[in-house]
């Protein structure tokens, strides 16, 4: 077994995991570690727990420490500077003339790197972009390409339903989301209801997919003939989240709707 804490770097980060070092941590404890990116600052969000070893990828990193009041006052300064270069790099973007959309700064802990992150349509060649900044703020320089998801993910938003978008306050990671999800729920093709802030489809049309999925192969196909209890007839439309249907009897004028239950009982 392997005595682990989980920690997100932002909401709506995906969760990372470390070793306490031999210290107890509750949910909103901040720790100070090491990432891929370089020293972040990491809320808990997972207090001490022990899982199986193959239950994590191996090895699990240790934190350096919990997060001092000097931390915080690091990270606090950090945005502050950071908001200075985000306006630095984008004159020396208009300045070189590159067609890229910068979307926010942000240094590590430490301020050993700092990355920017960036739209575009096609490749960028930065190089003399880097040069400039690395000259003017005297430290390593990531430039980042994300997509117009990743971008609504980190400026966040308002989402058609009136919430804050999912993509900033808890998605971890974005599922494939397809135009054939918007079909089976029926719902309007144009693009302006089923798209998101960020131009794409909708990830909520993910959430409810496999209930409509399932639900529909219980249901019979529109124009399929069937019996009910009033006599045969013919199913004209579906409504999947009442598990309904509409059907066109023979001899009866008004189409009437069943309930699949009625059906299945009026066939056995």
């Amino acid at each position: 077994m392997t005595e682990i804490i989980g920690v997100k770097y932002h909401i709506a980060d995906k969760t990372a995991y470390f070793l306490p070092d031999h210290e107890q941590y509750e949910l909103g404890d901040y720790v100070v570690v090491e990432s891929k990116r370089g020293k972040e600052l990491a809320r808990v969000v997972i207090g001490n727990r022990e899982v199986a070893d193959d239950a994590v990828v191996q090895p699990v990193p240790q934190i350096k420490h919990r997060a001092t009041p000097e931390d915080f006052h690091k990270y606090e300064q950090n945005m502050l500077d950071a908001d200075k270069a985000f306006k630095r790099c984008k004159e020396l973007i208009k300045k070189h003339q590159l067609d890229m959309g910068l979307v926010n700064a942000e240094y590590t802990l430490d301020k050993g790197k700092i990355i920017f992150n960036f739209t575009a349509s096609e490749r960028i060649d930065f190089r003399e972009l880097v040069k400039s900044l690395a000259f003017e703020l005297k430290t390593r320089i990531e430039l980042r390409q994300i997509g117009v998801r990743d971008e609504a993910k980190i400026l966040g938003g308002i989402g058609p339903c009136g919430r804050s978008l999912c993509c900033s306050t808890y998605l971890g990671d974005f599922e494939p989301v397809s135009i054939k999800m918007a079909k089976d729920q029926n719902l309007s093709l144009n693009p302006t209801k089923i798209s998101g802030a960020c131009g794409r489809l909708m990830c909520c049309l993910k959430y409810e997919n496999d209930y409509y999925e399932e639900t529909r192969r219980k249901l019979p196909d529109v124009g399929q003939k069937i019996d009910t209890p009033e006599g045969p007839g013919k199913v004209i439309a579906l409504n999947i989240l009442d598990v309904t249907m509409q059907v066109k009897v023979q001899g009866v004028e008004q189409p009437l709707e069943y309930h699949l239950d009625e059906i299945m009982q009026g066939v056995n």
